[in-house]
């Protein structure tokens, strides 16, 4: 790319360093609650206006209402038994990012799908700022593809890119 340059990581320019072990207690204790099923208490690690950036498929929720609502309920409700393991976690200051899956159970309606009672692996990776003890940002990828391939229905009709690989994905554990 020839000339002037995009400005990069805006986000990050004003990252307190010094918070990192206060980013990561709240991230630990945040999981903790996730693998709680504690929907109602979540407010003790999110902000109440925080954001919540999903890919396509999983939505923009603003605030912890919308979150709780419009994300967890219907997520607990289309997928018991569910564990999220962080197979990977990355702390700087203020911001951590974490891959890794969730197992579940598909026990209810998701994606048109109904219930298959099949265990499931959900990945995803998340990005969080944590101001204050709270989480005010996370952006979010969920391959509901692979779940739903999971599942038996393969939402890019076989023409997914993965007819391109050389080998089969090795599993990330």
């Amino acid at each position: 790319m020839a000339g002037a340059r995009p400005e990069q990581a805006l986000l990050t320019a004003d990252n307190d360093h010094s918070q990192s072990a206060a980013t990561l207690a709240t991230i630990d204790a945040m999981v903790d609650g996730l693998n709680d099923h504690d929907i109602d208490g979540m407010g003790r690690f999110f902000a109440e206006s925080f954001r919540w950036m999903g890919n396509a498929g999983c939505g923009f929720k603003n605030g912890l209402r919308e979150f709780q609502e419009n994300w967890q309920r219907p997520f607990q409700a289309a997928f018991s038994d569910k564990v999220c393991i962080d197979e990977a976690r990355i702390v700087q200051g203020q911001w951590a990012a974490a891959f890794g899956r969730q197992e579940a159970v598909h026990s209810g309606r998701f994606m048109g799908i109904e219930p298959t009672f099949k265990k499931v692996e959900i990945r995803y990776m998340d990005f969080w700022k944590v101001v204050d003890g709270k989480i005010v940002d996370n952006w979010v990828m969920v391959d509901f593809p692979h779940v739903m391939q999971q599942l038996g229905v393969d939402p890019f009709g076989g023409e997914g890119w993965e007819q391109y690989d050389s080998e089969a994905r090795p599993s990330a554990v």
